[in-house]
């Protein structure tokens, strides 16, 4: 069985950082593209980042690229969203997401709360 759970979120202050973690079990992160999205109340889903562990390659929305990081640990098979400067507006439920073709996965969110 696939599952990737999220870990990291909480409440921070305004210009906070947290970093959150996707550790996935029943697939290898090598294997597959993992991405980042978050959903805020009344809102779509947003993608934020997504990271090929395999050979390292990034992607950043242009809403979070200059402020969050995304990076993994093969041996861990776990993904990282390093989030910095935070804002209000960051305030949302974080996802991880799994893609090899058309095999795809869902974490259950990970609770993010930004204190002006």
């Amino acid at each position: 069985e696939v599952q990737l759970v999220e870990s990291g979120g909480g409440l921070v202050q305004s210009g906070g950082s947290l970093r959150l973690s996707c550790a996935a079990s029943g697939l290898l992160i090598d294997d597959y593209a993992i991405r980042w999205f978050r959903q805020a109340p009344g809102k779509e889903r947003e993608g934020l980042s997504c990271i090929r562990p395999r050979d390292g390659s990034t992607y950043y929305a242009d809403s979070v690229k200059d402020r969050f990081t995304t990076s993994s640990d093969s041996s861990k098979n776990t993904v990282y969203l390093q989030m910095n400067s935070l804002k209000p507006e960051d305030t949302a439920v974080y996802y991880c997401h799994a893609r090899k073709f058309a095999n795809m996965y869902w974490g259950q969110g990970t609770q993010v709360t930004v204190s002006s």
